[in-house]
């Protein structure tokens, strides 16, 4: 999607909603360098952060002020969706033209020699030289560490990667509303897969049908899993040509964004009338996913989530041990995002939290099911923003 596209007043919540967390930080100005935080604070997400898988962006926030820095590549993109030309601090080499040389990306060529360059001279214009910042940590590779500490010795820079995590945990109603939306169309394009499905028709024939489906609603496919019979159990595997038969399952686990905003879902389909232990299996990790539902609220654990779906997964004629590494995980701009719902997660549910709930099972030479619902957690309770063909569906064979 365009970066145009997403609504200003969002983007400008967003921001205030981290301004307003800075008030009772240790430390009054961040530094934003992850794609997702980086769009959090600026509403911009970069072409070249999804080519190379590191974003080369970095936003400097504090209670009145925005400085980005980035490679002179993103400029001129950057101010087309909203970035301000006067606090853009530009490294690199990379030449636009225009008539006259007006446009301010015609002069931006070489300001800073690199990244860290870039970031020390944005810090130094706020007057931040010896000041206290909350540094986003996982996303600051150890040459970029050191190149912060050389270029500003007298900065203390905190770890504010669990900072940057449990602001974003808690959705604005803009952000459910993008998120919904996000997993609606993913929704669809399954059931759209569903539908191709037959005998004698490919995974990737349905695989195509599902992308196509989603480019259509104006989403980003980024993972589009169809597999089929012994296939199903192999997880994160693409779509072959692998050609439907009687009595296969038929496993979709598909993501994609919208406006940013990630989705993640999970459905399963038999090609003809299941067998027992399919319907057996399938209902029981059903039952986990349904008692996890129930179970959701504020103040509930993570980890008790976890401990119930597997409970229930057992307890209900499902296969044991049934073992998960975990069984759900937030979501938004980020398809993984805290809390994760795994074993020993002591984070509290909050509402306004987004999240996945999931209970897959993959058994190497019989097949693989999934269902997994994206849900926003309320103040009494969850609200399903996926909840179409979560049973066992039959393919006419």
């Amino acid at each position: 999607m365009n970066a145009r596209l997403i609504d200003q007043g969002l983007v400008a919540a967003r921001r205030d909603r981290l301004r307003h967390e800075l008030l009772s930080a240790p430390f009054d100005t961040v530094l934003a360098l992850s794609a997702a935080n980086f769009d959090y604070a600026t509403g911009y997400r970069s072409v070249s952060a999804t080519v190379h898988g590191i974003s080369p962006l970095a936003a400097l926030v504090r209670s009145d002020e925005l400085l980005v820095v980035g490679p002179v590549a993103d400029s001129a993109p950057g101010f087309d969706a909203g970035l301000v030309e006067g606090d853009y601090l530009a490294y690199g080499r990379f030449f636009f033209e225009s008539e006259g040389g007006a446009a301010e990306a015609t002069r931006l060529v070489e300001q800073n020699a690199d990244y860290a360059a870039g970031i020390a001279a944005a810090v130094l214009r706020l007057g931040l030289g010896s000041a206290r910042i909350g540094l986003d940590e996982r996303a600051c590779p150890a040459p970029l560490r050191s190149a912060l500490a050389e270029l500003l010795p007298g900065v203390r820079f905190d770890d504010a990667s669990d900072w940057f995590a449990g602001v974003r945990s808690v959705k604005l109603a803009g952000e459910v509303d993008l998120i919904e939306r996000s997993a609606r169309i993913v929704e669809s394009a399954i059931l759209a897969g569903i539908g191709a499905a037959g005998v004698g028709v490919t995974e990737a024939e349905i695989a195509s049908v599902v992308a196509t489906e989603m480019v259509a609603a104006h989403a980003e496919p980024r993972f589009v899993v169809v597999t089929s019979g012994p296939r199903s159990a192999l997880a994160d595997a693409y779509a072959t040509g692998r050609a439907l038969e009687r009595g296969d399952l038929l496993r979709f686990d598909v993501g994609g964004m919208y406006e940013g905003y990630w989705s993640d879902l999970g459905r399963t389909a038999v090609v003809g009338e299941p067998s027992a232990k399919q319907t057996a299996f399938y209902d029981a990790i059903l039952a986990g996913e349904d008692a996890q539902f129930a179970l959701a609220a504020p103040g509930v654990q993570a980890e008790a989530l976890f401990d119930t779906a597997i409970e229930v997964v057992e307890s209900s004629g499902g296969p044991k041990p049934y073992r998960r590494q975990h069984c759900g995980h937030g979501i938004g701009l980020e398809v993984y995002e805290a809390p994760i719902v795994r074993p020993g997660s002591q984070e509290l549910l909050l509402p306004g939290m987004t999240f996945c709930f999931e209970t897959p099972y993959y058994e190497l030479g019989w097949g693989g099911m999934m269902v997994e619902d994206t849900l926003v957690v309320t103040d009494d309770g969850i609200r399903l923003l996926t909840d179409r063909a979560r049973g066992l569906t039959v393919i006419p064979a």
